[in-house]
């Protein structure tokens, strides 16, 4: 078996993760990547997507992340998110909400509404919703 590498996943308001990983696979702002432990070092932006790990037991995990940075060591990973939540944290009900607001302003169609962020807001709240229904 193959040894761990640890996984940190912070926002600027709180540590999201903090154990170690057989492996991590985050959605790079290139395309997705996977690391293992004695990963080449690099530095990377991330974009709105999953975070999948397996914990040190073999269980699969997620984690939304919206947008930040990876840094990648050959013994550590960790993401600086703009904000991040473990499946387990999401509020359907809420995402459900969120995503009929964005909805709403973006077919309003006025010249008051902030199409970039309604339209982001949509992006994440439709993310979060497919998290929340995988099994």
């Amino acid at each position: 078996m193959a040894e761990n590498i640890f996984l940190e996943v912070v926002t600027p308001s709180k540590v999201v993760v903090s154990e170690d990983a057989q492996i991590v696979v985050a959605p790079g702002s290139e395309g997705e990547f996977g690391v293992l432990k004695g990963h080449t070092t690099f530095l990377t932006s991330l974009k709105l997507g999953t975070l999948r790990y397996k914990d040190s037991s073999g269980k699969d995990r997620v984690v939304f992340i919206s947008g930040g940075f990876a840094e990648v060591l050959p013994n550590k990973v960790t993401v600086l998110a703009e904000s991040a939540e473990r499946r387990k944290d999401i509020d359907p009900e809420r995402a459900r909400r969120a995503r009929e607001r964005a909805e709403k302003r973006l077919a309003s169609g006025g010249n008051d509404v902030d199409f970039v962020r309604a339209e982001a807001a949509l992006r994440r709240s439709i993310h979060r919703l497919s998290i929340v229904g995988r099994t």
